[in-house]
């Protein structure tokens, strides 16, 4: 019997950043990229913190599964927006002490390099606010609950528990700021990224994703295509004769996708 394809699997895992990437977002354009080179699987959950996050991640991403091969080729990982917030009287809320959130995201790396040795990490620190947008962002007390100073400070630790671990990582806080008009373009609401801002997010992950040194690459460029070889069937020219084949040409043709890609070098 003839064994159906396999794809390498992308695992989008975080809170809502992830949740929400399907929405005119950076999640969108990997699938789209990817559409017949890998499948994405989103696995995001809005407004969990990373405590949350790692009492499910291995049901999420279990180790007892059938073969190693059937394990993520790479994971996209994403929590601290949350764990980031103003810690409330009552000690409800999504609120986790900054040391507990570094050791939270270590222990969930930790699990998803045990799931294979093959297996590709990739984290995304805590993104800036735009305090001044966001609706209803004050306590009981009148003291913001969301603030750019306090994300900054999640940031370095997922960044600095990344570089520990040495697993790849995307310091969000500053490419998000790298523009001069962020706080004005960037997000839908103060917190979830709008158009503009997703597009510097999934520029960053392909250019992360095309000069990693992994082999084989997960390049989107670079990965081979399911069932891309020449057929009589492709479209035809105005001459009537020659065949193109469009397996591999990003739609729309006039779309820059990503700022790494390589037909604009």
């Amino acid at each position: 019997m003839e064994q159906r394809t396999t794809r390498p699997q992308f695992v989008l895992f975080g809170s809502s950043m992830v949740q929400h990437s399907y929405y005119e977002g950076w999640g969108a354009t990997l699938c789209h990229l990817y559409a017949r080179k890998a499948d994405i699987v989103l696995r995001g959950y809005s407004a969990w913190n990373s405590t949350r996050a790692l009492q499910i991640v291995d049901k999420i991403l279990p180790k007892n599964t059938i073969s190693m091969q059937s394990q993520p080729t790479l994971v996209i990982v994403y929590f601290g927006g949350n764990d980031s917030t103003r810690l409330r009287q009552s000690g409800k809320g999504p609120h986790v002490p900054l040391e507990e959130y570094k050791e939270n995201m270590r222990k969930i790396a930790i699990h998803i390099k045990s799931l294979s040795e093959n297996i590709r990490i990739l984290f995304l620190s805590t993104p800036p606010v735009n305090e001044e947008q966001i609706e209803h962002n004050s306590d009981e007390f009148g003291q913001p609950l969301r603030t750019n100073e306090a994300c900054r400070i999640y940031s370095e630790a997922c960044l600095e528990m990344c570089r520990e671990e040495n697993i790849k990582a995307i310091d969000m806080w500053s490419l998000i700021q790298t523009r001069d008009d962020w706080k004005d373009v960037c997000f839908i609401d103060g917190v979830h990224l709008s158009i503009e801002g997703s597009k510097m997010v999934s520029d960053e992950i392909l250019k992360v994703l095309k000069e990693a040194e992994w082999q084989p690459s997960l390049y989107w460029r670079k990965m081979p295509v399911e069932f891309g070889e020449d057929s009589p069937y492709d479209p035809v020219l105005p001459d009537g004769v020659t065949t193109i084949n469009v397996s591999n040409i990003p739609f729309p043709l006039h779309v820059e996708w990503d700022k790494a890609d390589v037909s604009n070098e």
